[in-house]
Formats: C-alpha cells, structure tokens, sequence
C-alpha cells in the first residue's frame, strides 16, 4: 500500500524547495542587473517631498551627462525667472542727433542669470542614480533641501544689504566725482545680483514671497545715469588719418556704455567736461610679400585725461591689419575693423576704467600702437 500522505508531503516539499530555489533565483538576478526602476525615475517620489524640497531628473546614455542633466532640470525652475528679472532691467533709448545715434543703455549685470544660477546650484546634491539595462540609459536624481538653499541665499542676501547700504553712504557722501560714480556704480550693480538672489528666494519659499529693500536697482540706476548726464561729461578729441570716423566711433561707444559725450552741437566749454578722451588714428599700407593681396595696418592710440589738470589717467592703444585684393579694398576693410574696434573694444576699455571696473595703464609719454613716423596715407 502506497503512503499517499507521506508521497504528498514529499512533493510538496519538493515544490516549496523549487519555488525558493526560484525566489533565490530571481533575486540573484535582480542584484546583478540592479534595483528596479525607482518612483522618481517617473517623477514620483515620496522619500523627498515638493514641501521640503525641489528635485529634477536628468536621463543620457553615460552617469555623468544624466547627473548633468538633473542639475540642468533644477536650474531649469529657477532659469526663466531669474532671465525676466534681469531683462527688466534692462532698456535702450535711441536718439538721433546731429546725424549721430546716442544709445544709452542702463548699466547692468550682463550674467546675472548664469552667476544666480551658478550659486542656487551650489545647494544641489545628486542623490541617486539608476541604470535601465534595458534601454541602455542612465538616470540621476538631483534634490535641493528648501531650508537650507533658503539660509545660505539669505547670508548672501545679508551681506550685499550691507555692502549696498555702504556703498550708498559712500556715494552720497563724495565730493569727488569719481568716487561717487564708481561707488554708485557698484551698489546697482550689487542690486541687482540681490535683486536676482531675491528671485531664486521666491522660488524656493513655498509662500512665494522674497526679502524686501529698501533700494531699487532702477532708482539707484536713474540716479547714476543723471549724475553721469550732469556732472561727468567727458569731450572727445581724435585726430590723424579717418578722425572723424574713428571720434564717431568712440562717441557712439562711450554712449552705449552709458557716459555722456559733449558732442559739437553740446559746446565743450558750456558742458565742462570732466575728462577728455583724445586720440590720433592712422592708416599705413604695409608690405608683407604677398604677390595677391595688398595689406593696410591700422592703429590708434588714445589717453584719458583730467580736463581740469590735464593729468593723463589711463592710456589705451589698439591696432590691426587687414589685406585685400586691391589698396582700395584693403583699406575700406581696414576702416570697418577700425570702426568696430574703436566703437567696442576702446570704448569699454574707457569706461571699465571710468567706473572701476578695471585699470587703464599709464605711460609716461604716448600710447605704443602708432609708429612714430608719419603716415603715408592721406585721411
């Protein structure tokens, strides 16, 4: 007589035996592909809620652009934001005169989204990482904490209301012109970079809401600009070969940096500039033994002085060349250079120094672009 009980019982633990050999299995297989896909791969986690933190999601076929991405998802949220904030501030007024366009731009923090967003992404942290083996693609979850972003944007927001209160007092305070401009100066430029930080604040608060000041950057701007319009004219004086063109030039530079040039129409004397800007421009054809094309050099040199001392303070000189087919072409190239050099890279270079942002060198006789012999080009 067969145990049928006992036969039963044997198969069954033949069967529990083969499931957790299974179990076993399959688990094993599960630690040598990997975790399964987790929650927030799909946007969904409850380990890090929106309430107390942001979190973005990068995804690409290595580690470390997926990471990048998730970083890039985080910044995302404060990106466009940031970018109003600073194109408000922002304005152009073109104003025709004398044939001359007077673009005056007010003075702003030209990164101020990248430097905002470069300092927001300092709080990010990658938390996570999981591979689909089946797609082949890597994911990364970048999380940012809210109250801690919250305190260290509220130290930097601290420190810069008191540099801005300083800056202020300074400014107001100056009795040479200089100082007042360039302290000013730096307390928009200060306002605005809060004004920013103040931004990603609301962002990362759930209530929306940001840390109030007692300054605007408009107003700090518009006083700026007034004071220049006032009391910083500056006269400009170019001579040599293209005078006209290349104090055309500087003029409209100068003016896009948002200082006020006394033009003719002005009267320098009825204007009292404050400082001069002088130069000599001067075209040389130069030979470099090229049986094709024909080379004109160019170079200009230019000073800023004291009107009222006539102490030089800063010196800038630039030059270049540039070939054509034909002297005439050449030089009518030479020229566009000249004008587009002149009108940038001069222009800021004065106005860097002007404001503070920078140091013009200052030679003890002429500037080094122009040879000392004279041109053999006629203007």
């Amino acid at each position: 007589m067969i145990d049928l009980r006992g036969s039963m019982l044997g198969q069954g633990m033949a069967i529990c035996l083969c499931l957790c050999n299974v179990a076993f299995v399959m688990s094993g297989c599960t630690w040598v592909l990997g975790k399964g896909k987790p929650a927030w791969v799909d946007g969904r986690t409850s380990e890090y809620p929106s309430a107390q933190y942001l979190t973005g999601v990068g995804r690409a076929e290595n580690r470390r652009s997926a990471e990048d991405q998730a970083y890039a998802a985080v910044a995302r949220i404060f990106k466009a934001e940031v970018a109003a904030q600073a194109r408000d501030q922002e304005s152009y007024e073109v104003v025709e005169k004398d044939d001359i366009a007077n673009t005056k731009r007010r003075l702003t923090i030209d990164s101020v989204t990248r430097v905002s967003t470069e300092k927001v992404l300092e709080n990010v942290s990658i938390i996570d990482n999981w591979y689909d083996a089946d797609h082949e693609l890597h994911f990364a979850l970048a999380v940012m904490n809210r109250s801690q972003a919250e305190a260290s944007l509220m130290d930097k927001v601290l420190a810069l209301d008191q540099a801005i209160t300083a800056e202020i007092t300074e400014a107001r305070q100056a009795t040479n012109k200089l100082i007042k401009v360039r302290a000013l100066r730096k307390a928009g430029r200060n306002m605005m970079l809060r004004e920013a930080y103040n931004t990603d604040l609301r962002v990362i608060r759930l209530s929306g809401q940001g840390t109030s000041s007692v300054y605007q950057a408009n107003e700090l701007f518009r006083e700026l600009e007034h004071f220049l319009a006032t009391n910083l004219v500056i006269a400009v004086q170019v001579s040599g070969d293209q005078a006209e063109l290349a104090q055309r030039a500087l003029i409209e530079g100068l003016l896009r940096e948002g200082l006020h040039v006394a033009t003719k129409a002005d009267g320098v004397d009825a204007d009292s500039p404050e400082l001069l800007v002088s130069g000599t421009v001067r075209l040389l054809p130069i030979d470099v033994g090229d049986p094709q094309f024909t080379y004109v050099r160019w170079c200009g040199d230019f000073k800023v002085v004291d009107f009222a001392t006539r102490q030089v303070v800063g010196t800038v000189a630039r030059g270049g060349r540039e070939g054509h087919l034909t002297k005439r072409e050449a030089t009518a190239k030479t020229l566009r250079v000249m004008q587009h050099v002149v009108s940038s890279d001069v222009a800021k270079a004065i106005a860097a120094h002007i404001f503070d942002d920078d140091v013009l060198p200052v030679a003890t006789e002429t500037p080094s672009g122009c040879p000392r012999e004279e041109s053999t080009m006629s203007p």
